[in-house]
């Protein structure tokens, strides 16, 4: 199975030439540190820079220049920095092709629950409603399962809702999954994952092909 930077590494092959793309909290911070040489990609982060790059090297970091999550990053040539009112209103205006949020449920309905767990203490929301609701293409950068061994991919999310039937794709450390029709498709396998631990680890319905190729990594 994959880990984070394997999940990111896969989502990297998503993003396509001359996309804007927002980046949440977590696993798909990693992403911008895997795009392919010679691809044209704008990383927006909502806390007011358009043109983000990967993490810095230990030792150069700034602590002046930070992602939404609070870590440190690097700015391409050419960036831009504004305000959050500036930032929201590209977000709102719908001109991010593509988000990449972290989850910890989805459901096979396409819904996404990622901000809050009740009775633990939460910063609030962040950007991620107004992600959810704005963006072209949802991805979401996952686990597949808890700690606890319980699958995060659900029938209906148990906790509150950040989206409701936004999620067009998960990838997780097992799979790579679509969500169409009220249902998770199984699209690609981790390397030296099979199909029965990814049905076991899948509570939401589940719909495989006659083939499942390994995630080409």
């Amino acid at each position: 199975m994959l880990d984070k930077n394997g999940i990111a590494r896969r989502i990297a092959q998503e993003v396509q030439n001359g996309q804007y793309v927002n980046l949440g909290i977590g696993i798909p911070t990693l992403v911008a540190n895997h795009i392919p040489e010679g691809l044209d990609v704008e990383f927006q982060s909502e806390n007011g820079i358009l043109g983000m790059g990967p993490f810095p090297i230990e030792g150069t970091e700034d602590a002046d220049l930070i992602n939404a999550g609070k870590q440190t990053i690097t700015a391409l040539p050419g960036a831009v920095f504004f305000d959050s009112a500036t930032s929201f209103a590209m977000i709102r205006g719908q001109h991010v092709q593509l988000t990449v949020l972290g989850a910890m449920e989805v459901s096979a309905n396409g819904d996404i629950a990622n901000w809050k767990i009740p009775g633990k203490m939460v910063k609030g929301m962040g950007g991620a409603m107004d992600l959810v609701a704005s963006a072209e293409n949802i991805v979401v950068a996952m686990m597949h399962t808890n700690r606890a061994g319980e699958s995060k991919l659900l029938s209906k999310c148990s906790l509150p809702l950040t989206g409701v039937g936004c999620v067009k794709r998960v990838v997780t450390n097992l799979a790579v999954l679509d969500i169409k029709d009220g249902a998770f498709h199984l699209v690609e396998r981790a390397p030296g994952v099979t199909v029965e631990e990814i049905v076991n680890a899948t509570e939401g319905a589940l719909i495989l092909p006659d083939s499942v190729p390994e995630m080409p990594l």
